[in-house]
């Protein structure tokens, strides 16, 4: 379990993240959601240890995140950032491999081959795994950076918006294969989610987040509602249940 405490981080003495303290409960997806400017992608930074924070703290599974080191952190934690631009040209296995790195430290050994032979299976990029990912299409791309994620093995997953400049279809792709990690692999998948309706419908657990604050929290049939969800967006929501499943209607 992944427990914040009384998390803070603040910029020019303005709080982006206020005393948020939240549970991440193991093998479960967790979604963070709230309109822009919330402090959801500070969150996460701060959860993954990519960014400080300046008051609170972080445990993974009780112990202290400050307390990790780097490479032990780095086999139980994986993060993929909204940005992720590729400045030298490689193909897809080569980029898959990057997530080897904690255990193999640059030098492939034959577990590591299949780690990334999985990883590419997994997502459905064997075909592709020789193409430079700059000539994939942006759901190609996505995969393929989760790949790398899922080559790292480790039992925690943080992606923050990774439906970021994705059509529907290829976030349908994205987030069934991120659900897939949850139900097949028993991952815990923490996520920043702008569509509300992916959030609620791939999601087990929600954190919606408001000037930095937690608004509302818990299992994702009890926070789509109509008052919670007019009360951190500011604005009207109908909720209609189908298929076992709320979609939130907020055009008319």
């Amino acid at each position: 379990m992944i427990h914040t405490e009384a998390l803070t981080k603040t910029y020019h003495g303005t709080s982006v993240v206020e005393d948020v303290t939240v549970d991440i409960l193991p093998g479960k997806m967790t979604t963070f959601i709230g309109p822009n400017g919330a402090g959801k992608s500070t969150l996460l930074s701060m959860v993954s240890r990519l960014l400080s924070h300046d008051g609170g703290t972080v445990s993974l599974d009780g112990t202290p995140l400050s307390h990790l080191h780097d490479k032990e952190l780095a086999k139980r934690l994986a993060v993929l950032k909204q940005s992720n631009d590729m400045r030298v040209r490689l193909t897809v296995r080569d980029l898959v491999g990057f997530g080897r790195f904690p255990y193999s430290r640059g030098r492939l050994k034959p577990e590591d081959e299949r780690v990334i032979d999985e990883s590419l299976r997994y997502v459905e990029l064997e075909e592709m795994q020789h193409r430079y990912i700059d000539q994939l299409s942006g759901g190609q791309r996505q995969r393929a950076f989760i790949a790398m994620i899922l080559a790292q093995d480790t039992e925690y997953i943080l992606l923050d918006e990774p439906l970021n400049n994705l059509d529907m279809r290829h976030s349908v792709q994205i987030m069934k294969v991120l659900r897939g990690l949850v139900d097949d692999l028993g991952k815990t998948v923490v996520l920043v989610v702008h569509d509300i309706n992916f959030a609620s419908c791939y999601s087990d657990y929600l954190v919606a987040l408001k000037n930095g604050k937690v608004l509302r929290e818990g299992r994702t049939w009890d926070v789509i509602h109509p008052d919670y969800l007019k009360e951190i967006y500011d604005m009207p929501f109908q909720v209609q249940e189908m298929n076992n499943q709320k979609i939130c209607v907020y055009f008319s």
